[in-house]
């Protein structure tokens, strides 16, 4: 089963669990979010990546450069691992990451997640490759892709036992878009999969793709 359509179960899982006011409020959200074309001020193929500094599950500091050093790097942001999407992805990302690697490349995670909760997201589904805490979403940021989360949409996820603040370690609530950039040694986009709708990732076997383009 490929990611996508694992992607598509958990929302049906969503959808027969949540009330309708909630899920009218959660696609209003998403559709207010594609209006602000906020994917299309993000990052894409082309552009040069941001260089970035950031601590991994043990706490060491992983540069971007050292990994555009040994090759092409696929950069994956997600929301954090309280979103079961995410965890979707971040799994379906751990069984192609033996063909990412075989064709060269690097593969690394980053949330805004505080470094002991990117850690333990790191642990729970024993992932192999970088996993990486953007606290304040700076790095994020530099791709364009924060957004505020609405106060309509805190008070859901807050219902949901997801405590945003706990997780991120601030009360700005923000967010990034889900993405994925393929990176080229020399620091160039070659390709961006940016998305204002949560539910919706790149499919691993289409990195695998770009990367043997390359």
């Amino acid at each position: 089963m490929g990611l996508q359509q694992q992607l598509e179960e958990q929302k049906k899982s969503t959808i027969n669990k949540a009330s309708p006011e909630i899920l009218q409020t959660m696609a209003q959200a998403t559709a207010d979010l594609k209006a602000s074309v906020i994917e299309n001020q993000a990052l894409g193929a082309g552009d040069l990546a941001p260089e970035f500094t950031l601590p991994n599950a043990r706490g060491e500091e992983i540069r971007l450069t050292d990994l555009l050093s040994r090759g092409p790097v696929v950069v994956n942001i997600y929301r954090g691992g309280w979103c079961p999407y995410c965890n979707l992805e971040l799994r379906a990302l751990k069984e192609k990451l033996p063909k990412i690697e075989a064709l060269g490349a690097s593969l690394v995670a980053i949330a805004p997640e505080k470094p002991d909760k990117a850690a333990e997201t790191s642990t729970r589904h024993d992932l192999e490759f970088e996993v990486l805490s953007d606290q304040g979403n700076q790095v994020s940021r530099q791709f364009g892709l924060v957004f505020t989360l609405p106060e309509s949409i805190r008070a859901i996820y807050a219902s949901f036992g997801t405590d945003l603040p706990a997780y991120n370690g601030d009360e700005r609530f923000e967010l990034p878009l889900p993405a994925t950039y393929v990176i080229r040694p020399d620091g160039q986009i070659a390709y961006a999969f940016v998305d204002a709708d949560y539910t919706r990732r790149m499919e691993p076997a289409e990195i695998i793709e770009v990367l043997r383009a390359l």
